[in-house]
């Protein structure tokens, strides 16, 4: 409870809305501007080796500032915690929405594409190569912009540009052959690929290079061949290739994609990969095409101190109300926010840059002690209760768990009385004794066909279900061996740091029907960085919840909710997935034939509101995106909704 303190002076916690093995992400209120904002509370003890890409993450968030970056506001460590507030993404993953389409238009696929090139040259153009780009590290804001997360894999070259890496990293699927071969090579050109790989799914909803067994997918990756589909334009098909280069030399650069002209059909100018964001530029800047193009190849060629926020303007309105309400003058403030420490004083201004943005009055909210009624509190709950009332949902169940501290508090760095249930309502599991997977049968076509509309999700339960974990048997170093053969999809399950030259597998056939895309891993579970709200559950007393039309739901043919959700019930254990029922909604796991965890997600039976039907709502919460997409389809499927 004492690592809570600091981090309940300022903010509101609510749901859990992401679940990892050493983390959790939670929906918070930031209680001064009155943003929504998603905090990654992270075990220090727990993350073990990882705990050093927890600070490689933190190290590259606070340097980059990107409209197409999620951004971090502040950072609270303690004895055994790590606490990231970072900016609320409820749109959703891209990957989510990529198979709720089957897949994208080459339109659409433009227009998410040149977001995708805008965040990467921008965080090329600072120094830094991503390593880890994938579907599911891109989310939608709730203007469906996308938002570039997870830089846990990140890297600066100490040298310049040419400063080549040796580590092997991220998904093996969207892997560069140079990486995967234990050579050395350039983070950015190793970027360019996974770019490639992503563009492909975009357009063809599948992925280029796949197979359940390592070294037959290791193999395809290093031919560098892949099936063209016949959709695809002859534009299109040219871009792939540029990108898709097994030789990185001959791989096209991101200077040259900016103004590819795939890129600028349709838009005739280059992609603009600059910062936008209010704290990164004056209100009078502006940078032509051409100049951008420039300014790349400047930045490019020298990015070490290309970030330097002292030299970032700041908003003389978020200036002048941080001023008044803590009763410094204007230089002082400045000099203050201009630390860039990314405290509770560095959250704030750049939350109220955030409401400005949106065209919200740039004004702090007066608070008094917690147990009196005043406006504020007053204007807190009418918040809550028209941001969950405009997205469909009850307002009830939306509770804070603190009470809102007053000024004087604040200021003295007091602590704040706090309800028992505060840091208690976490989301537990409770399942049977493990089981051997078995293999599922993939589908040509999927059954996720679902409305194509984007609206925000619901929200999540107050009420933790209150089983106790069961104990997983792991070895004395808390990981688990790769073993020789093949590696199961259910333990090919996150982004890890590997070697790969130290992993030797047998050369098996490829399972006949099954098509699996995912990672090696080395054992530790990958903290989920999602930072998408999840939904409240109904009980089985108040019936099914009634949810706006979203690409996570797919519509029934049924229309009695408890027959759909019985026969979902009837076909988990028939594919090996456990399960705990709450209400409509199903917690749902898998496990390696070791025990561990490899797969969860939950699937919610509810109300259309627009057509009164009934659907499934899915969500992933952990465990490799592509094997997660071909399990929850089988088991639609069976259930012939």
């Amino acid at each position: 409870m004492k690592d809570y303190d600091e981090l309940l002076k300022y903010y509101e916690l609510y749901e859990t809305v992401g679940t990892g093995g050493f983390a959790k992400v939670k929906l918070a209120f930031h209680i001064l501007t009155g943003e929504l904002v998603a905090i990654k509370i992270m075990d220090k003890n727990a993350l073990g080796s990882d705990l050093p890409r927890v600070k490689t993450e933190i190290d590259a968030l606070k340097n980059l500032r990107h409209q197409h970056i999620c951004q971090l506001y502040h950072v609270i460590e303690t004895a055994n915690k790590i606490f990231m507030v970072l900016e609320y993404c409820p749109g959703g993953e891209l990957f989510d929405y990529i198979i709720s389409q089957d897949r994208l238009s080459e339109e659409e696929t433009r227009v998410v594409f040149r977001q995708i090139v805008s965040a990467v040259a921008y965080v090329h153009s600072q120094g830094f190569a991503h390593r880890d780009l994938k579907p599911e590290n891109l989310l939608f804001d709730e203007d469906h912009k996308l938002k570039l997360i997870d830089f846990g894999l990140c890297a600066k070259p100490k040298g310049n540009k040419d400063y080549h890496l040796q580590t092997c990293c991220g998904s093996l699927a969207y892997a560069a052959p140079e990486l995967i071969q234990g050579k050395s090579y350039l983070g950015s050109e190793a970027d360019v690929w996974s770019m490639g790989i992503l563009l492909y799914v975009l357009m063809c909803g599948f992925l280029p290079f796949d197979d359940d067994n390592v070294m037959a997918l290791y193999k395809k990756i290093m031919r560098g061949k892949y099936e063209v589909p016949k959709w695809l334009s002859p534009s299109s098909i040219l871009l792939l290739q540029q990108m898709l280069q097994v030789d990185p030399k001959k791989r096209i650069s991101v200077k040259n994609l900016l103004n590819h002209p795939w890129i600028m059909q349709d838009y005739n100018c280059p992609v603009e990969w600059q910062s936008k964001t209010p704290s990164s530029l004056t209100e009078d800047t502006w940078i032509s095409p051409a100049s951008a193009l420039f300014c790349y190849d400047v930045l490019i060629g020298d990015p070490q101190g290309s970030t330097d926020h002292t030299l970032i303007h700041l908003d003389e309105d978020c200036v002048t109300e941080l001023s008044v309400y803590h009763r410094n003058n204007r230089q002082t403030m400045e000099d203050l926010i201009s630390l860039w420490q990314y405290d509770h004083l560095t959250a704030t201004y750049l939350l109220l840059l955030a409401k400005k943005a949106r065209g919200k009055p740039v004004r702090l909210r007066l608070l008094s002690s917690c147990g009196q009624a005043n406006s504020t509190a007053v204007t807190n709950i009418k918040f809550a209760k028209h941001w969950t009332e405009s997205n469909g949902l009850e307002s009830k169940s939306l509770t804070p768990v603190l009470c809102t501290a007053s000024v004087n508090k604040l200021k003295n760095k007091e602590n704040v009385y706090t309800p028992k249930s505060a840091v208690k309502n976490d989301e537990c599991f409770s399942f049977p004794e493990p089981k051997t997977p078995v293999n599922k049968n993939q589908h040509k076509r999927e059954i996720l066909t679902t409305p194509n509309h984007y609206s925000t999700p619901s929200k999540a339960r107050n009420q933790c279900l209150k089983e106790t974990p069961a104990k997983m048997p792991v070895n004395s170093a808390g990981t688990e061996k790769l073993i020789t053969g093949v590696i199961s999809p259910e333990r090919r399950c996150r982004s890890v740091e590997l070697n790969l030259n130290q992993v030797h597998v047998e050369d098996t056939p490829k399972r006949k029907g099954t098509k699996v895309f995912g990672s090696l891993e080395k054992g530790l579970d990958k903290v989920i960085t999602v930072l998408t709200r999840s939904k409240r559950k109904g009980s089985a007393k108040d019936g099914p919840r009634r949810l706006k039309p979203h690409y996570n739901v797919t519509t029934t043919r049924l229309v009695n909710p408890d027959q759909l959700l019985n026969e979902i019930m009837s076909i988990l254990p028939k594919k090996h997935v456990d399960f705990v029922q709450k209400g409509y909604t199903l917690k749902c796991q898998t496990q390696s034939d070791f025990g561990k965890v490899t797969m969860q997600f939950e699937l919610e039976v509810c109300q259309l509101q627009k057509p009164d039907v009934v659907g499934i709502r899915r969500q992933r919460l952990k465990g490799d995106a592509w094997v997660y997409k071909r399990l929850v389809e089988d088991i639609l499927s069976s259930c012939k909704v």
